[in-house]
């Protein structure tokens, strides 16, 4: 259990021993860790919130409260500081029974029901099936993946999806691009002109369409071959797309087609549904703000009165030929994600910004008003080789593919590097770096932590002659020998863990997960290398049985905390290092 939420709970429970005037809302009672550890373990703000609802000084409801608290066996000290703040020092068995906690809960510690089945749909990755994954999509993948464990992790009934775009421009424009390396299989000299995906990676897929289809297509007119060709190549990009996602250990539930909007009454419902709200209309828009083209003319269109909420501009949905624009299957494609779940989450790219108040706006007008949809974006990454910036060019084909980037430096060091910043903040993705065994590296500071662990085990029976039980049975250990503040210190960030699980489900922040476990790991290291001067402190000591096991027990729940850690974001733990 979270700690912190566990006192939070003890102080409202003293709360409600008092004889207040009515009840009071307690929403905004927090009990969290000081922002000066010298504070104490857990500081709480319950009489700040109360005091005005009860009519009385928040320093005077304080005072009464932490005479309650005192009682409480599992708090050492309460202290009332400032205008009502209240402190707490947890006692050191509490502390020590964190490590037993964590051990007896195996692969499920920190695991939470917050999410109480609350089904969420997870939409990432979702690139044009024109071409394999790129650096650029990797960010997305990655954070959209952990993201999705994240939330699993902590009680949600969680979907992961991809959408297919391939009912637009695009697919036909690869088509084109595909044919000519269909008609270079057949020997052809080919010329790849402007606006054409001029990449290698379509050279097999042309080798195969001349397999499938023989000569039967060159003396077509496009009009004949456009669509078997479309669905061909697109195909051939999809199963490109799952082995490349399937490498960086991304498994999808759900693919939707783009295309199964198209001529099913699908898109026409979903603009019933909002035309049933008053929110279709016909209209004109004005010019683009602060410059007005050329061409641009007054035309009436369909419009969804996105403005009623939120969005900056009503968007059409409809053009005056009678065709959609490319909003309307979207909208047709999130009204049939509302009804599948509770929530919706879109992890976009950085380029799709002005993207989201519309999509906002669409799914608050198709559902209750609620604000169910959140779309988190993903800036760009930069890839560094000998301080020197990779360049890439699509209009070239020159890209660094996801494939490349894992052969290069595995998937899970990827993974862990995609998640050291924060989604919205651009990130450097330096391959010496990420292969550097050093502190600076985080991926190896920490995969090095749980390695260390694992050594331990083997030296523990090698050294000291213990045979080392399994965790369930390490969980019985008497650990009051585990007294120094560097220990305290090591289990204080494992009793964290459950508290960061709920801050990052919460807010949506994956990242957050791996800023925990390099600091977890920073713990566990420093005790180790404090080890190196005071025998007192290692793990391993020969003639004491007792004691060494009970720090066998300290670093087997530091290890398996950094374990769920890792498989959350999609990283195998290591055991060994070389």
């Amino acid at each position: 259990m979270d700690v912190f939420a566990q006192f939070r709970q003890t102080v409202l429970d003293a709360l409600g021993r008092l004889d207040l005037p009515g009840a009071v809302r307690t929403d905004a009672v927090s009990a969290e860790p000081p922002r000066d550890p010298s504070h104490g373990d857990v500081a709480t703000n319950v009489a700040m919130v109360v005091a005005k609802q009860a009519g009385m000084k928040p320093r005077d409801m304080a005072e009464r409260i932490a005479t309650i608290l005192e009682d409480d066996p599992t708090i050492a000290s309460v202290e009332v500081a400032g205008p009502g703040f209240i402190n707490l020092r947890l006692s050191p068995d509490f502390w020590r029974e964190r490590v037993a906690v964590a051990l007896r809960a195996g692969d499920d510690y920190g695991r939470l029901d917050i999410g109480s089945g609350t089904t969420v749909n997870v939409e990432y990755v979702s690139a044009n099936p024109t071409g394999p994954l790129h650096v650029g999509h990797t960010r997305g993948a990655v954070f959209g993946d952990a993201l999705a464990s994240l939330l699993a992790f902590a009680g949600y009934d969680v979907t992961r999806e991809y959408y297919i775009n391939d009912g637009g421009s695009q697919v036909d424009t690869l088509a084109r691009s595909a044919f000519l390396r269909y008609r270079e299989a057949h020997g052809e000299a080919i010329e790849i002109g402007d606006g054409l995906y001029p990449g290698d990676y379509l050279v097999p897929v042309g080798q195969a369409m001349k397999d499938r289809f023989g000569d039967s297509l060159l003396d077509r007119p496009e009009e004949e071959w456009l669509l078997p060709v479309r669905d061909f190549a697109t195909d051939a990009m999809m199963e490109m797309i799952r082995d490349d996602l399937a490498g960086l250990g991304v498994t999808m539930d759900v693919f939707f087609s783009e295309k199964s909007l198209y001529g099913t009454g699908r898109i026409e419902d979903a603009v019933a549904a909002l035309d049933a709200k008053g929110l279709i209309y016909q209209g004109v828009l004005e010019p683009p703000k602060g410059k007005k083209p050329e061409d641009w003319e007054p035309r009436e269109q369909t419009l969804f009165r996105s403005t009623e909420y939120g969005d900056d501009v009503d968007r059409p949905i409809k053009k005056s030929d009678g065709s959609w624009t490319y909003f309307a299957p979207d909208i047709a494609y999130h009204y049939d994600k509302l009804q599948r779940a509770d929530r919706l989450i879109n992890v976009f790219g950085a380029d799709h910004s002005g993207y989201v108040k519309r999509m906002k706006a669409a799914c608050k007008a198709l559902g209750d008003g609620s604000d169910r949809l959140d779309i988190k974006l993903t800036q760009l990454v930069k890839l560094m080789r000998d301080g020197e910036e990779v360049r890439m060019s699509k209009r070239d084909g020159t890209f660094v593919t996801l494939r490349d980037l894992i052969a290069e430096v595995g998937a899970g060091v990827v993974r862990f590097v995609m998640l050291t910043r924060k989604n919205d903040a651009s990130l450097d993705f330096d391959f010496a770096k990420a292969l550097e065994q050093s502190k600076d590296n985080p991926v190896f500071y920490v995969q090095y932590a749980h390695a260390r662990v694992h050594s331990l085990m083997r030296r523990a029976t090698e050294e000291a002659g213990i045979a080392v039980p399994d965790d369930a049975a390490l969980a019985g250990a008497d650990l009051s020998s585990l007294t120094h503040e560097a220990d305290m210190a090591l289990i204080a960030r494992i009793a964290e863990w459950p508290r960061q699980v709920r801050l990052a489900s919460d807010s949506h922040e994956p990242h957050r997960i791996a800023f925990y476990l390099y600091d977890l790991a920073s713990a566990f290291h420093s005790l180790w290398n404090r080890g190196n001067a005071d025998e007192g402190l290692r793990f391993v000591q020969a003639g004491k049985p007792e004691v060494t096991l009970a720090r066998m027990a300290l670093a087997r729940s530091c290890a398996l905390t950094i374990s769920n850690g890792l498989r959350m974001l999609g990283v195998t733990p290591m055991e060994e290092m070389r």
